[in-house]
This record gives structure tokens, C-alpha cells and sequence, in this order.
């Protein structure tokens, strides 16, 4: 990757504060809140955190030099982190990005391989985005979720202390969907901050109850988590699930949850 970064865009999905204490030299800080509605109103508000409108989101796209026809390369802090870089990805490929990726095992992994740093990153020139529609295949809101609930296995991708009652974040209640398999994000991770096998993946994923011909939908908090691990399911050849973008947050404000 050191010899083709002018070729591609290299994005630091852990945001321009992580950026200011190091990054790629190249790498473009930003947030997943950036592309998302997250000012208006909290966390669990019916539209808070879900993906910009195809107009608002275009236009941050373009301001940064998100520029479509290239290749989106993406990290973040692996199992340290939320999974920020898979719900950037994630947004983009619903938004039509063809060509995105992430690094495995993320800053770490880059710094390893001996990409160049400094504290900041880079920014790139504005540029025209065009999105005419957002893709909802492996997307999914509240009400659908509510109406449809018995169709899906839910998977629930947060921490034991989480799953099992614990508000840590500001959730209106704790607890965890109806039903909910239990498959943490981070154990998708080597110790090394690398994803484990195809063959392990899959292995996690179908011990856990879940086939690949299952209608799944994932959720965490505020769906970055849940986001990341659609993606790498997708990865093992589950090409039917959905990430809740509304998550924990939405859920357990206007609907029931279960406790352990």
C-alpha cells in the first residue's frame, strides 16, 4: 500500500482529534458523525445518527474529496475502537461508492508496516459528489424492524455488561432486544487488532445460531459497531443483513427490552 497511496484516498475514521496525535500523512480525518444527522436533537431521537439525506450527504463528501470514482481506503483502531471505519464504509457503499476498503488491524497495522505519520493528516480539495439515492439493502429503521421482528434473527454485537442491563452511554434503559443472539464486535479480533479467519468468522457466526441463509439484522449503540460487523458478515457470505442505524438508542426509547 506505501507505494500507491497517491492513488488512492486514505480516510482516518477515528476523527481529527486522534488525527492531531498522529496519523497516515496522508490520511483525510473524519468522523462517521460527519455523515450523519446528529444535530438535531439526542441520541434516540427518531432520525438522530441515521445517514444524511443524498443532498447533505454529497455535499460533505465533496467538501472533504471523498471523490467517488476513486478508491476509499479506510482505518481506524480495530478492536480498541467502535468499528468507525466500517460504518463510514458502510454509508459510502449505500451511498454508492464502488471501490472501498478497510485496513486490518487499522493504525496499528499501518504504523507496523512503516507508512509515514505526522499529527494532522491532510486535506484534500473540494470536489463535486453526486448521490441520487441511498442504498437501503442492508439497511434497516425502527419501524420495519417492529413490523417484520419475527422474520430477522437480531444480533446483538455490544459488550457482556451492555447485553446484559448496564446503561453506560446514555440509553434511555439498558438492556437488549428481544431475543437477541449475542456476538461481540471485538470478538472478531485477533489480539493483534487483525480479523480472525474467513473460516473463524464463519465459525463464530453459525455457533452463535446464524446461517447464511437467515434474514439477520445487526445493532449496537449507535449502529457503528453493528455496521462493522454487516460488512465482515457480508465478507464470510451472509448477504442478508441489515445494520439497525438507529440501534440501542432508538430501541429502547420507544420500544421493550430484555434483561439477563
Amino acid at each position: 500500500m506505501k507505494d500507491h497511496l497517491d492513488d488512492i484516498i486514505l480516510i482516518d475514521a477515528r476523527g481529527e482529534d486522534a488525527a492531531k496525535k498522529g496519523t497516515v500523512k496522508e490520511a483525510v480525518p473524519m468522523t462517521w458523525q460527519y455523515l450523519s444527522d446528529v444535530e438535531n436533537g439526542a441520541s434516540g431521537d427518531e432520525n438522530w445518527g441515521l445517514v444524511l439525506e443524498p443532498k447533505k450527504l454529497a455535499e460533505h463528501l465533496g467538501e472533504k474529496g471523498i471523490a467517488k470514482e476513486k478508491e476509499v481506503v479506510l482505518f481506524a483502531s480495530a478492536q480498541e475502537g467502535w468499528g468507525d471505519d466500517g460504518r463510514i464504509a458502510w454509508e459510502l457503499l449505500a451511498a454508492g461508492y464502488k471501490d472501498v476498503k478497510m485496513v486490518d488491524g487499522g493504525f496499528s497495522a499501518l504504523k507496523d508496516a512503516g507508512v509515514k505519520t505526522n499529527k494532522g493528516g491532510t486535506e484534500l480539495k473540494p470536489v463535486d459528489v453526486e448521490i441520487d439515492s441511498i442504498n437501503q439493502d442492508h439497511m434497516i429503521k425502527t419501524d420495519e424492524l417492529k413490523a417484520d421482528y419475527d422474520d430477522y434473527k437480531v444480533v446483538d454485537v455490544r459488550e457482556d455488561k451492555e447485553y446484559d442491563g448496564e446503561v453506560l452511554y446514555g440509553e434511555a434503559k439498558g438492556g437488549h432486544l428481544p431475543g437477541a443472539i449475542h456476538v461481540k464486535y471485538t470478538d472478531l479480533f485477533n489480539k493483534n487488532g487483525t480479523l480472525k479467519s474467513n473460516d473463524q468468522l464463519t465459525k463464530l457466526f453459525e455457533d452463535a445460531g446464524l446461517s447464511k441463509d437467515d434474514k439477520i439484522v445487526t445493532y449496537c449503540t449507535a449502529g457503528i459497531r453493528s455496521a462493522y460487523t454487516q460488512l465482515v458478515m457480508d465478507m464470510c457470505g451472509f448477504k442478508n443483513v441489515k445494520n439497525y442505524d438507529g440501534s440501542f438508542y432508538r430501541w429502547a426509547k420507544v420500544e421493550d427490552v430484555e434483561k439477563q
